[in-house]
């Protein structure tokens, strides 16, 4: 029930919940009010005093608008409204002088700080601070911290709006941030000076309102006002995180998250933030052709040619990788299918039925995790396959939402109820039925690859369907590839998965790198970078990486997404679309398109709902037959979070991070 109170602000009066804080009203007036350590995604910490107003008939001092409540409010004497004031001179004073404390002790490096040109401290001193200092004492000075390879620190800058601890304790779920001391020996430190262990620690480099925290790899390489700023897509996982890519001339520079509400609020993982530099190394920029054992630079016409003369009258098959738009494995299939041959996506073996989406992407949107009441996890490690929607179920949980898992029992950063680790547990779920008591929650099941990918997969899933059934719940796959479901809406399914790609004498690797390719077929591989499919490959057409074209991908709920050109591709690699569309050629098939949008056109005449941008389609509900289960345990599919893909191998950060992430894993031994 809403508690709506009406409250005047600078002389615009506005209805908001009473539950809100006065800061909130103020932006629901349109009004804005500076702060540092208020942030709406975060609990309330009140230590800036950045955001102090005046309240009208209340305590003769400022009061702080992110800690107090419209409720709070007292009317005015006949009872009008009550009122606030954000431009009085008091509140313009107050400011000021919170301003001057605040740069008592922060250095004057704007010059050489990362943080220069976006920086909120920059930004409020000159809205609202003043040209002096009264201060003439020297500045105190803090040691830096060494939090790891990915966030580079200068604590001297702090102002300790303990953003960075809110964050890594409340959404991220580590407890390794904190402040110690108090008055001027007051600083923000790591427990034991331990870096982070945490794949959403780059969070923490946005949050800082000042140059505090900066990220390590990007420090000193460009600024703000030298960078193309570009909203697309990210794909190192299935989330379909919102990024901006940052270049500089041809190259990524940063990455940094976008707001989107709907699926990663707006966080993103390490992965996703830090991988740019895998997009300069180990890149195909020229066609190749194995001759003798070797492979030898070859034209575009040469290397094409080559392939189109091995496909002809040969039995054909493509698989689709994962990191592959939907037009790419759209065209592949039309290539290929034209020949007789057959296009498979699910190259890790992964039994998801074609043509029913409602059992390969399942029932439920990502923002459903937010309200619901109990949430069961089956054959999946959310903090690995997905860190960002690992943290919304953590947030969920911090709500009071039971969590259950049935899988390898890990560190999740929230508690839950293990209930076993293999498909008998899942059987006795099944079989044991729900009380009414549950059926009227609102519950979500999240099933993972890790239950899909053995040889019971389809079983496994006609399990979890018919539990969901029988508890009303709401069903989510979690895939880890971000082009699997765009390719399985294209229909990039074969009938007996890869057993039929097997039996293929020429076979056509779109990206697909995390495949081993038996000895005998002929392999034509096209992608960005020089990783397993390439070593394989007899012939090797370069693709652009996903920074490079634009494309559609399809998240892990079933939400189509436009990801948008942030650089061009090196030396001669094309887009992947535009090579298909000129191989097609060279076989005597030539596709019905010439250009993206024609492509386009086609593909959502093909599959309607991909013309639906951004918006989640309501898949109709296909239970699958429960099958027979076997008796192993559910796996992880992730062994090693920072090289899932040929990008992530290629970058030389992405290595370190393992190294660590080992190193961390192995218990140290005691000396003899």
């Amino acid at each position: 029930m809403s508690d709506l109170r009406k409250v005047v602000i600078d002389g615009i009066e506005v209805e908001v919940d009473g539950a809100m804080t006065l800061i909130q009203a103020c932006e629901e007036a349109g009004i804005e009010i500076p702060r540092f350590c208020y942030h709406e995604r975060l609990s309330i910490a009140g230590n800036c005093r950045m955001c102090l107003v005046e309240v009208v008939g209340g305590p003769p001092k400022p009061a702080a608008s992110c800690a107090m409540q419209v409720r709070d409010l007292r009317p005015g004497p006949e009872g009008q409204p009550p009122v606030v004031k954000t431009n009085s001179p008091m509140v313009k004073k107050a400011r000021e002088g919170v301003m001057e404390f605040l740069l008592i002790n922060h250095p004057l490096d704007c010059p050489i700080c990362d943080q220069g040109g976006e920086c909120d401290l920059q930004d409020q001193a000159m809205a609202y601070g003043v040209d002096f200092s009264r201060f003439r004492e020297p500045k105190r000075a803090v040691e830096d911290l060494d939090l790891g390879p990915l966030v580079g620190t200068h604590m001297t800058r702090c102002i300790s709006c303990t953003r960075c601890v809110r964050f890594t304790t409340e959404v991220a779920g580590i407890t390794q941030m904190g402040q110690t001391g108090r008055g001027e020996d007051a600083e923000i430190t790591s427990y034991l000076n331990q870096t982070l262990d945490s794949n959403l620690q780059g969070n923490i480099i946005d949050l800082c309102p000042v140059g505090a925290l900066v990220s390590k790899p990007y420090a000193f390489t460009a600024r703000p006002w030298e960078l193309t700023k570009t909203e697309t897509i990210d794909v190192m996982d299935a989330l379909g995180s919102s990024i901006r890519v940052d270049t500089k001339g041809r190259e990524v520079m940063r990455i940094l998250p976008r707001n989107h509400d709907g699926v990663n609020e707006e966080w993103i993982s390490d992965k996703t933030r830090f991988i740019w530099d895998g997009l300069r190394r180990q890149r195909l920029d020229k066609p190749y052709i194995r001759e003798n054992g070797k492979l030898r630079p070859a034209s575009w016409p040469e290397a094409l040619s080559a392939a189109a003369t091995a496909m002809r009258g040969k039995a054909l098959a493509g698989i689709v990788g994962d990191l592959a738009p939907v037009e790419a494995a759209y065209a592949l299939r039309q290539l290929i299918e034209g020949q007789g041959g057959v296009v498979e996506c699910r190259t890790d073996g992964a039994r998801l039925p074609a043509g029913n989406r409602s059992g390969y992407v399942g029932t439920a949107a990502i923002e459903e995790i937010d309200t619901a009441e109990m949430i069961l996890l089956v054959g999946t490690n959310p903090r690995v396959e997905a860190p960002v929607l690992n943290a919304r179920i953590r947030k969920a949980w911090a709500g009071g939402a039971d969590v259950g898992l049935i899988g390898q029992a890990v560190d999740l950063t929230y508690e839950y109820a293990h209930m076993g680790t293999d498909r008998a547990a899942l059987a006795a779920l099944v079989d044991k039925g729900v009380s009414d008591e549950t059926r009227e929650k609102d519950s979500l099941i999240i099933v993972g690859q890790g239950a899909l990918n053995e040889a019971d997969g389809a079983a496994v899933l006609g399990h979890v369907m018919a539990f969901a059934e029988a508890s009303n719940s709401k069903l989510l796959v979690l895939h880890t590839a971000a082009g699997r479901v765009g390719a399985m809406d294209a229909g990039c399914t074969a009938e007996n998965g890869m057993d039929d790609v097997a039996k293929a004498e020429v076979v056509y690797n779109l990206g697909a790198d995390e495949v081993e390719i038996a000895p005998g077929p002929f392999v034509i591989y096209q992608g960005s970078h020089g990783d397993r499919g390439a070593h394989r490959a007899d012939v090797i057409l370069p693709g652009a990486a996903y920074t490079e074209e634009p494309g559609l991908f399809v998240n892990t709920e079933g939400r189509p997404q436009l990801a948008l050109r942030a650089n061009f591709a090196p030396g001669e690699a094309k887009e992947n679309w535009a090579i298909l569309r000129a191989l097609s050629a060279e076989l005597g098939a030539t596709l019905p398109y010439d250009s993206l949008a024609q492509l386009r056109q086609a593909l959502v005449k093909d599959v309607p709902h991909l013309a639906e941008v951004d918006a989640v389609p309501q898949n109709e509900w296909q239970p699958l037959p429960r099958g027979t289960l076997g008796k192993a345990d559910f796996r992880g599919v992730i062994g090693d979070f920072y090289l899932t893909n040929p990008i992530a191998r290629a970058s030389a950060l992405m290595g370190e991070l393992s190294a660590a992430a080992k190193a961390r894993g192995s218990t140290a031994m005691a000396a003899e």
